[in-house]
């Protein structure tokens, strides 16, 4: 079996406003629907990071290697293992959401009132022998730790063809080539923390799979080192980046941002098929910008949602994720200093060749990915005058949905229309209509 190198990821040193809805929250497109997409929370404010990483690695445990660049030689403190439901939990609160509405009767007399419906949440090998510095292959060892079930050394290398020698001769299994990768990170005079399991520690977790590693650090830069991931990538790569911030919504700065299309009507069978629905619109979606752009997938404050599909993060998960600037009378409501960004990435070695870089902005709108059903009213055409007019505008609504999910997916607008049966909608017995439609 290929082992995998996880990428991954640490900052070196080196609209549209959303109006607040009501509605009735249905699906998620969480990040289930990716095979091994790879997630990462970046809790950042000033120069202060905490990176949080979760591992998708699926082979043998003994196979495991992560290789991260890091601005400085990391103290047994500044590392961490996290909560992987924590994880969970951000994913589906920031996650895209179909919701759904019911057409009123157009026969009864309207009352102009808001609709303040509730939001609707989901429930929620042995260790390595220790290897002295090697002079000949120009890589020093830092230091060494064993946090949780992951043994730990930090390096410095002066050559990246001697970094990957002295890795692979170390018992680390990374691909060959791999000096390619690490060069431009030797350059910059970064260290490297690598990290293997300790098989013995691994198993006194009871799980079966890695819990996240997480690192506190400093660094005027606000990046993630993606590249050293691509090594030995199979086809395009999904990243999804969890932001907390304090004020702002986070985008690349080297990079084009594009915030996902959202808030649109689309059919209502779409509810039986919402994940195909949302990866096949983020495929469509992708490929228009040839793998180039980072998509924002939802920005809020940390403290509410509406709708809502999860939850919002308690104080105590928020800081166990690296809020370290929430104190401790912030709760939750309308608004606490804490954003989330959630960005979405599918690219590969050629279309970022770069690493990603990020800034805050001061853009506070609110936005997440939202689609919308409507269903229609059931009753009869010939109730009342406003029934037509509704009937009528109704056979433009759904012709315009079919249209609409064409457009997001690709899908033949045909073979759409037919899933609707539009061919059968009811006749509203107005003007367009033939004079006989009015006998029977």
């Amino acid at each position: 079996m290929i082992t995998r190198l996880l990428f991954l990821l640490l900052a070196s040193l080196i609209s549209q406003t959303s109006q607040a809805f009501c509605g009735f929250y249905v699906a998620k497109a969480d990040a289930s629907l990716y095979n091994q997409a790879s997630q990462v929370v970046m809790a950042r404010k000033g120069n202060k990071t905490v990176l949080s990483l979760m591992n998708d690695y699926q082979g043998e445990l003994q196979d495991f290697a992560l290789v991260v660049p890091v601005p400085e030689v990391l103290k047994e403190g500044q590392i961490h293992i996290g909560d992987a439901k924590i994880f969970a939990h951000i994913d589906n609160f920031t996650a895209p959401r179909l919701v759904e509405y019911h057409d009123e009767d157009p026969c009864q007399p309207r009352v102009m009132y808001e609709m303040m419906s509730k939001s609707v949440p989901m429930p929620a090998a042995a260790m390595p022998q220790k290897a002295k510095s090697d002079k000949s292959l120009g890589v020093t060892v830092e230091a060494e730790y064993t946090v949780g079930e992951y043994d730990i050394v930090i390096l410095s290398a002066k050559e990246s063809d001697g970094l990957e020698t002295w890795l692979q001769s170390s018992g680390y299994k990374i691909p060959d080539g791999a000096s390619a990768a690490l060069q431009p990170y030797i350059k910059q005079g970064l260290k490297f923390f690598v990290a293997k399991v300790n098989l013995k520690e691994q198993s006194k977790t009871g799980s079966k799979f890695l819990r996240p590693l997480q690192f506190a650090f400093e660094s005027p830069k606000f990046m993630l080192p993606i590249r050293l991931g691509m090594i030995n990538a199979k086809g395009p790569q999904d990243l999804l980046v969890y932001i907390l911030s304090e004020k702002g919504r986070v985008e690349a700065s080297n990079y084009q941002t594009l915030k996902l299309p959202s808030n649109m009507d689309i059919p209502v069978h779409i509810k039986d098929d919402f994940a195909n629905f949302y990866k096949v619109m983020f495929e469509t979606q992708v490929k228009k910008q040839n793998l180039r752009a980072v998509f924002t997938e939802y920005f809020w404050n940390m403290g509410w949602c509406d709708p809502c599909a999860a939850e919002p993060l308690s104080p105590e998960e928020l800081k166990q994720l690296g809020v370290f600037w929430l104190d401790g009378n912030s709760q939750r409501g309308m608004g606490i200093p804490v954003q989330v960004t959630r960005l979405h990435v599918r690219y590969t070695p050629d279309s970022f060749p770069e690493d990603l870089v990020f800034q805050e902005t001061s853009d506070t709108a609110n936005f997440q990915g939202r689609y919308v059903l409507r269903h229609a009213w059931q009753g009869n055409p010939e109730q009342c005058e406003a029934a037509k007019t509704y009937f009528k505008q109704l056979a433009e609504r759904h012709e315009q949905e079919a249209k609409t999910l064409a457009e997001l997916t690709g899908w033949s607008v045909a073979d759409i229309r037919k899933k609707m049966n539009l061919d059968d909608a009811p006749k509203t017995g107005g003007a367009d209509n033939q004079w006989w439609e009015k006998i029977w």
